[in-house]
């Protein structure tokens, strides 16, 4: 199976290159790593230095959903891996959760903020789980939850697995996540 890795940045063009290297340097490699830039303008250094990725610098902001939604359509793999610009993977992520078979692979990851480290909740798939494509957009992809913080990855992984797409929460703590709150970030 064939497997792209959207890299997603909204004000993260000092972090970016950790999120890229984290892709780059996995185990097993992604087959198209594309990044994307929803119209801050920040990240226009990163083609220089990553030729090897695939960039969509948007001259305007999409917004998290419309973002998403136009990320996906581009990806022409079974399945698919979104990571925030300011988050990176464990080195072995994608051998590991590329080697299960299921819908949706989630695993464990750690939040980092002020403090020590949080556990993400092992029972709820989280944005940068691997998922095949055909399911999700049989879905209608991602969709806003309605609330000021949207969850559009929860929305759209519920939606999955009442439709009937399998899935398995690796315990293997693969993903570092910067905390922020989201009310800055994600609106």
């Amino acid at each position: 199976m064939l497997n792209t890795c959207v890299i997603a940045s909204y004000r993260y063009g000092h972090l970016a290159a950790q999120a890229i290297e984290s892709v780059l340097y996995q185990t097993k490699p992604f087959d198209r790593i594309l990044f994307v830039d929803d119209g801050v303008g920040d990240c226009g250094h990163l083609p220089a230095i990553y030729p090897e990725v695939e960039y969509v610098l948007r001259p305007e902001r999409m917004g998290i959903v419309a973002n998403f939604n136009d990320m996906l359509a581009r990806v022409d793999t079974e399945r698919v891996m979104y990571l925030g610009a300011d988050n990176w993977l464990d080195h072995s992520t994608l051998e590991i959760t590329s080697a299960v078979d299921a819908d949706i692979v989630s695993y464990a990851a750690w939040l980092i903020k002020s403090g020590p480290p949080v556990r993400w909740h092992v029972d709820v798939p989280h944005g940068s789980s691997l998922y095949r494509v055909a399911p999700a957009r049989a879905v209608g992809c991602y969709e806003a939850s309605g609330h000021t913080n949207t969850e559009e990855d929860s929305v759209m992984f519920a939606r999955m697995r009442s439709a009937g797409a399998t899935f398995d929460n690796r315990s293997d703590t693969l993903l570092y996540y910067r905390w922020r709150h989201r009310r800055n970030f994600n609106q």
